[in-house]
């Protein structure tokens, strides 16, 4: 297990704590070096929220491209949200997410819930 290496479990559809605090967070965590890996986890409402939101689109390319940090989504709430050619444009890579955060819980792994 890497310990160096935080999952951001997004699921908070409010477009404020998107950017003051995911964004922001995973942002800082690769500036400072707080974490070797940052991986935002799309789950929920926030699926939609990200596919309207142009503003955390822009930010989230910008952790993309400068940062290294890693979207990636539930591709079921995005077939249940119709986004998923949106989130694929946008480079979240998309997967049935259940089993790999049972793994993230089960194996006590840095996990951060917003």
């Amino acid at each position: 297990m890497d310990y160096r290496h935080l999952h951001i479990l997004w699921t908070n559809a409010d477009p404020t704590t998107g950017k003051l605090m995911v964004m922001m967070y995973a942002k800082y965590s690769m500036i400072n070096q707080w974490w070797d890996k940052c991986t935002v986890i799309i789950w929920g409402a926030t699926v939609k929220l990200i596919s309207e939101n142009q503003e955390l689109q822009q930010e989230m390319r910008l952790l993309q491209n400068e940062y290294g940090v890693e979207f990636v989504g539930c591709i079921t709430c995005a077939r249940e949200l119709d986004a998923v050619d949106k989130l694929t444009e946008l480079g979240v890579a998309l997967e049935p997410w259940g089993p790999h955060l049972t793994r993230l819980i089960q194996t006590g792994a840095p996990l951060l819930t917003v």
